[in-house]
């Protein structure tokens, strides 16, 4: 199985669900090797899709380099994910990726459109070696070794529209754009001043966020999973994830995990050792056919 990039570029604009600017994106096929990156243009700045570019995970996960930032990248780089795309230019004209409807869709429709082209090189694979875990009061993120890609989640919030979830999901392309891809971003309205103050969530909507009072849920539409909050959170932190480069054979678990667990988890893979990249070539076996069958299916 060969590395892959976009067939062709796609542009699209939004407003930033932080920022509430509106930004310019286009994403243009990467050079064999490159890996994924952003390039501000407004700003003449690269910025590489690494865990050590991570410099904020509040309410999103955000890269930078030097006081050039690019800010809540984990819808998009979670559909990227879900595609196989190796190499990948980014390029915007603003700080922050458009929220678009707040889930990853639209991503993934924008990458239909994109089509796919394979590279020259073989396709790496992160495979995870042993245990690792992070953990923070109650709650917890780790990985652990497996011969399948699963993301399992569970969350439990005081809140009579949520309460307790869970879910588990063995990861292909077309299992997520089933499962996952549509599960949008949520937050609470006592808390829309508190985070304005900060300089986020101005450009929270219902149209891009699933909003909730004290009581229920105030999106006329509902939900698109009876469990779409936990769903998100298996959106997250598959973006979350792909900043370690390559698509990762192992099992994700978390119990009230987010973008600052996930971000520690993947230092902790990186400082422990516990990982060992892995060439798909004829001879990789099981690996190989595992991850053939995870992004040539659906």
């Amino acid at each position: 199985m060969q590395a892959r990039t976009i067939a062709r570029s796609v542009e699209f604009v939004g407003i930033g669900l932080h920022s509430g600017l509106p930004v310019r994106v286009r994403l243009e096929p990467g050079a064999d090797g490159s890996g994924i990156r952003f390039y501000r243009k407004d700003r003449n700045c690269y910025i590489d899709l690494h865990p050590h570019s991570v410099v904020d995970t509040t309410m999103a996960t955000v890269l930078g380099n030097g006081e050039v930032r690019v800010s809540t990248i984990e819808h998009l780089m979670s559909a990227i994910y879900s595609y196989g795309i190796d190499d990948l230019l980014i390029i915007l004209d603003g700080e922050e990726i458009p929220i678009m409807d707040g889930s990853a869709a639209p991503f993934c429709m924008l990458l239909e459109e994109a089509g796919i082209r394979e590279q020259r090189r073989p396709k790496r694979l992160l495979k995870v070696t042993k245990e690792v875990r992070v953990q923070e009061g109650d709650k917890f993120v780790q990985l652990r070794p497996s011969d399948e890609m699963i993301f399992e989640a569970t969350i439990d919030f005081d809140h009579p529209a949520i309460g307790r979830e869970h879910y588990r999901f063995n990861f292909t392309k077309s299992a997520f754009l089933k499962e996952i891809a549509k599960a949008r971003t949520f937050g609470f309205l006592k808390e829309v001043q508190y985070l304005r103050s900060l300089g986020l969530a101005r450009g929270g909507s219902l149209e891009n966020a699933i909003v909730l009072d004290d009581y229920g849920i105030l999106n006329p539409e509902g939900l698109r999973y009876p469990d779409e909050f936990v769903r998100h959170k298996i959106l997250d932190a598959i973006g979350d994830l792909s900043l370690l480069g390559m698509p990762i054979m192992g099992e994700y678990r978390s119990f009230a995990g987010g973008h600052k667990l996930n971000h520690q988890l993947t230092l902790a893979l990186i400082e422990e050792g516990a990982w060992e990249v892995i060439e798909l070539t004829r001879e990789s076996g099981q690996e190989q056919r595992a991850i053939a069958y995870a992004f040539t299916t659906g």
